[in-house]
């Protein structure tokens, strides 16, 4: 298993650009067809960005990203993305590349804020007479007792 450091920065927008020594990725034996290659030739790439030490991103937006990186997170604090589809361990370092900025991008909007609001009034009372309509149509299905005094 061959391993890199990557010294190509990942411009992720106009405003951000991962440095490249946040960077490093290795190579490993894919799985799955591909013939006699799959066999010889190390095309898995595994891209690992340093979220932990990177300087790249906000505090807000490192949090963002380890939680959309779900089980992408290695125990160091590293966002892990592999990529094996292709033939070649250049193209796979592209989609994997790729895979990670597409992530960052995902983090980096500020949410915003729900404002909290009230019901109508219009609201409330379309909303409870709804709720007599449904009553009344369940008591009509109920079984009607008959009493014999």
């Amino acid at each position: 298993m061959a391993t890199a450091r990557d010294n190509k920065d990942l411009v992720i927008d106009e405003r951000v650009t991962i440095p490249g020594s946040d960077l490093s990725w290795s190579a490993s034996r894919s799985s799955g067809p591909g013939g006699q290659n799959v066999n010889k030739v190390a095309t898995k790439v595994t891209l690992r960005f340093d979220l932990r030490g990177t300087d790249a991103l906000s505090r807000s937006q490192k949090s963002r990203l380890r939680r959309l990186a779900g089980r992408r997170l290695d125990a160091e604090g590293g966002v892990l993305v592999t990529a094996q589809a292709e033939r070649s361990q250049r193209q796979n370092l592209a989609r994997a590349r790729d895979g990670l900025r597409r992530l960052i991008v995902k983090a980096l909007p500020t949410p915003k804020r729900r404002v909290a609001t009230k019901p109508t009034r219009a609201a409330k009372r379309r909303r409870l007479e709804d709720k007599r309509q449904r009553s009344q149509r369940k008591r009509s299905r109920a079984k009607v007792s008959h009493h014999d005094d």
